[in-house]
């Protein structure tokens, strides 16, 4: 997870890496680059968690999270993103289209998704 600069839209609110799919591309290859090119991290697609779609008062936008491997030796994520312990996730201020998002991953806090949260060690699944 990262914070939006003081300068972008939704400004101070975290993020999970993602962005813009680009033309010829489809969700989960843009989910890979988006959070290579955001984290420095190489990612595998494990499966589609859910996709969204929420009206803001500036843009209407449908996001597809993904459940995701890192694709080689655990490391930590490029600054301002870092791995966030799934306890923390109710402390931290998600953009609203998050919300339902958040609340599955905090109901399967188990140690399946402890694992994957866990600052100590990087996880093998983001």
């Amino acid at each position: 997870m990262g914070t939006r600069p003081a300068d972008a839209t939704l400004a101070g609110t975290w993020e999970f890496p993602g962005g813009k799919v680009e033309r010829e591309e489809s969700p989960d290859d843009a989910a890979v680059r988006e959070c290579f090119e955001e984290t420095g991290l190489r990612v595998c697609v494990v499966a589609k968690h859910s996709t969204v779609e929420h009206t803001y008062q500036h843009a209407r936008v449908r996001l597809h999270f993904y459940r995701c491997s890192v694709a080689g030796p655990p490391e930590q994520p490029r600054p301002p993103y870092h791995w966030l312990p799934a306890a923390e996730l109710d402390a931290a201020r998600f953009p609203l289209a998050n919300a339902g998002l958040i609340k599955k991953l905090r109901a399967g806090h188990d140690e399946h998704t402890k694992r994957h949260f866990s600052p100590e060690s990087p996880p093998d699944e983001i």
